[in-house]
């Protein structure tokens, strides 16, 4: 029954650690992802569980003949929905054509899970404080019992 005080702790700090939202990086039409994309952090709103990652190919907003082709980066907070949304809008053209206009979003679930632009490569997140609260309570449970 000692025991029981530290389960209860544990039970607490998740649910507070909950509560505090998640962050993620936040910018619009930057040409890098360097600078404000790599430095602004936005605490999510109630929902916005992922990170939106929009990155876009082509000439200046104000379109001219012979207009230079650059990126455009935004980032966001977004709910799932969003993310689902925003996805299935821009992947038909998600080309990757050096000489045509494409966009393309991706989402991603984590802390600042979005400070890179990886457009699909794999990547595995890992939220350390579940690590620590499921190596405890593996600890603990035989303790317990």
């Amino acid at each position: 029954m000692a025991e029981m005080p530290v389960v209860i702790t544990l039970v607490a700090i998740l649910c507070i650690s909950g509560v505090a939202g998640q962050k993620c990086y936040v910018c619009k039409d930057q040409d890098e992802n360097t600078g404000k994309c790599a430095t602004t952090v936005e605490s999510c709103d109630f929902g916005e569980d992922y990170c939106l990652s929009e990155i876009k190919w082509g000439s200046t907003p104000y379109w001219q003949i012979g207009a230079p082709m650059q990126h455009f980066i935004s980032k966001r907070c977004a709910t799932k929905e969003d993310c689902v949304q925003t996805i299935k809008k821009y992947m038909p053209n998600c080309l990757r054509i050096w000489w045509k206009d494409w966009t393309c979003a991706e989402c991603c679930k984590g802390d600042r899970c979005n400070y890179y632009i990886t457009l699909g490569s794999s990547s595995q997140n890992s939220n350390m404080m579940l690590i620590l609260v499921a190596g405890m309570l593996t600890a603990l449970l035989p303790r317990i019992t």
